[in-house]
């Protein structure tokens, strides 16, 4: 090991043990029974942690070009956590889907893994549970002291998650069986469930009486959210206005696909067609449950040793149903691979019709060519430091540029043959991406919408007004999905954009590489190449790639 080699190590070491919620979705095992202290305390540590190993950073020697990436990877990260901090960005903290009651939530969740849970570990979490509430809630009241308060709608979601968290505790009692570890688990969940309601209450009535009613975060915290999540920086304007362009672009491709299915239908139409076809419906979350495991278990079949070289590790994906509402996310094996690769898909009624011909796209891009083989590739890579090779979910430029362009690429493949899965791939990953841009910048940067939009051209936008777009570029969900997504992009200022952005810089790199070796270029050797460079901000990473 090199001196930088060591250093990023202890930093992973260090940073586990003062977030283990973080840890558990790094998949960095030890710290299973702990949670987050998100105290204020807990916060300034972590921030410390951070800006000793900046400095060392700057004095540790860095050999090779390996050494080089790697001091460049660490080095970003770490400017990116502390300029967080200088900004109070940390300092009382609310998100719809990774802020600390939703880590907090899948620290427990991600224990529950059926017989081969470690219950020792979940009754740890669950003891533990109300200390951490009470730390967050400090916190919370000090920034709320210092005039800094989530926007109320972030308030109030956190405020219901918390609500309804408490069912699905008291379902792990149910399902352990009898015995003395069962009455200790009872007495935990009893006392998280109690922590949990208490906190709702809190946010519902002191937090929430604070917290202002406007969303967007403008332009400068937007800019710190663009690092954040896509490791580079962006012209907004220009940014906003390809958004469009590329919009337009897909949904003229989306009518040339529809019209292969329902010739002279128009596209929503034809969606709705395909939507109440039986051939493209499955009754049950079960069903649905196995119906996209065979779906990621074929995917690996065919790609390996074709256009990849998978490692056996890696040939097992596990498709599971999350018992409260999270979306759909996949998370990387653990380090010592004693946690698979999991997709987690979220079925609304379990009970219900799943619509399935969008669904093959959102599995290339959760499992293979897409997540799973990106982020297990680098979890294996013995070239990597443990820092890189733990910090995927730190880089979602990175990491959602390559699932975006997994659904691309398995077009270009062959993979679609079904005309509604392609339609499918260009409606729920394409243009629903390409929306996202448009969206994310606008709401948070309160822009018009400009001439020749067709949607409420020259005002600016609202909450309101992305709902109703979003609900006419992403199909009949119900009201609580398009909520949600805005709450999202609300509460996660830049990360959206991630997707899209991440992809054209992918495409770009791998066009100019076919430019570079004209007949001689192998894309597989140049996803070989690309993979194993380890996750990293954009600005690096189309740097490294255009070095051949």
């Amino acid at each position: 090991m090199t001196a930088l080699d060591d250093l990023a190590d202890r930093y992973a070491d260090e940073l586990a043990a003062l977030d283990p919620c973080l840890a558990a979705l790094m998949g960095i095992a030890g710290q299973d029974a702990r949670l987050t202290d998100y105290g204020p305390d807990g916060v300034a540590a972590r921030a410390d942690l951070a800006r000793r190993t900046l400095a060392e950073l700057g004095r540790v020697r860095v050999e090779g070009d390996a050494g080089r990436v790697a001091a460049a990877v660490l080095r970003e990260r770490l400017e990116v956590e502390v300029a967080l901090e200088e900004a109070g960005v940390r300092e009382g903290f609310l998100d719809t889907t990774d802020g600390p009651v939703q880590r907090l939530r899948m620290a427990v969740e991600l224990l529950d893994q059926g017989a081969e849970t470690d219950w020792d570990a979940v009754c740890g979490r669950l003891r533990a549970l109300p200390g951490a509430l009470a730390g967050l809630r400090v916190s919370l009241e000090r920034a709320c002291g210092r005039g800094r308060v989530a926007a109320r709608r972030q308030v109030l979601r956190n405020a219901r998650e918390c609500a309804e968290f408490p069912a699905y505790l008291g379902g792990l009692v149910s399902r352990h069986g009898d015995g003395a570890l069962r009455d200790g688990l009872g007495e935990a969940v009893r006392g998280a469930s109690a922590a949990l309601a208490e906190f709702a209450g809190f946010l519902r009535g002191t937090l929430a009486g604070r917290a202002p009613e406007r969303d967007a975060l403008g332009a400068d915290r937007y800019r710190l959210g663009v690092r954040d999540f896509l490791g580079t920086e962006l012209d907004l304007a220009e940014t906003y206005a390809w958004g469009w362009e590329e919009l337009a672009r897909i949904e003229s491709e989306m009518a040339e696909a529809a019209a292969r299915i329902l010739p002279g239908e128009p596209v929503p139409a034809v969606m709705a067609a395909l939507d109440a076809d039986p051939a493209y419906r499955i009754e049950g979350a079960e069903a649905f449950r196995a119906w996209i495991q065979e779906l990621a278990d074929r995917a690996i079949e065919d790609l390996d040793g074709a256009h990849f070289d998978i490692p056996e590790p890696l040939r097992r994906i596990e498709c599971r149903i999350p018992p409260v509402e999270s979306g759909i996310y996949y998370l990387a094996p653990a380090e010592d691979l004693s946690r698979p690769g999991t997709v987690w898909w979220t079925v609304g009624d379990p009970s219900a019709e799943v619509v399935t011909w969008t669904v093959p796209t959102t599995m290339f891009h959760e499992g293979v060519p897409g997540h799973h083989l990106q982020l297990g590739v680098t979890t294996l890579n013995p070239r990597l430091n443990r820092f890189q090779r733990l910090s995927s979910e730190l880089h979602p430029g990175h990491c959602e540029g390559w699932g975006l362009y997994a659904e691309r690429l398995m077009d270009e493949l062959g993979h679609y043959g079904d005309p509604a899965h392609r339609l499918g791939m260009l409606a729920g990953g394409q243009r629903f991406r390409a929306a996202r841009v448009v969206l994310d910048i606008g709401l948070h940067l309160e822009l018009p919408i400009p001439a020749g939009a067709g949607f409420h051209e020259g005002e600016r936008w609202t909450p309101e007004l992305g709902a109703a777009f979003l609900r006419s570029r992403k199909g009949p969900d119900p009201d609580s999905v398009v909520a949600f997504e805005i709450d999202r992009y609300l509460g996660r200022p830049g990360q959206a954009i991630a997707y899209k952005l991440g992809e054209r810089v992918w495409l770009e790199a791998r066009e100019a590489a076919r430019r570079r070796a004209g007949a001689a270029f192998d894309l597989k050797g140049f996803h070989r190449r690309a993979l194993d460079l380890g996750p990293m901000g954009l600005d690096l990473l189309r740097a490294e790639l255009a070095k051949g």
